[in-house]
């Protein structure tokens, strides 16, 4: 699983790092700490038909389903 970084970046940036991200990874793990991230990803997943899970209040992970 590929880990992105996106601690102290504002929205959309962490969305974006996530879909970058997704383009060469099969699944991903993303620090997030902008409040609107969790969002901003979840629309992001089910946007593109990836599940989304919020693994605490920063860490969460996409992967593409088959």
């Amino acid at each position: 699983m590929l880990h992105v970084n996106a601690r102290g970046m504002k929205c959309p940036w962490p969305a974006l790092r996530a879909a970058r991200a997704m383009r060469e990874a099969d699944a991903i793990l993303i620090e997030a700490d902008d409040p609107i991230a969790p969002s901003e990803l979840e629309a992001l997943a089910q946007q593109q038909g990836w599940a989304f899970a919020a693994l605490d209040a920063c860490h969460f992970s996409l992967r593409r389903t088959i």
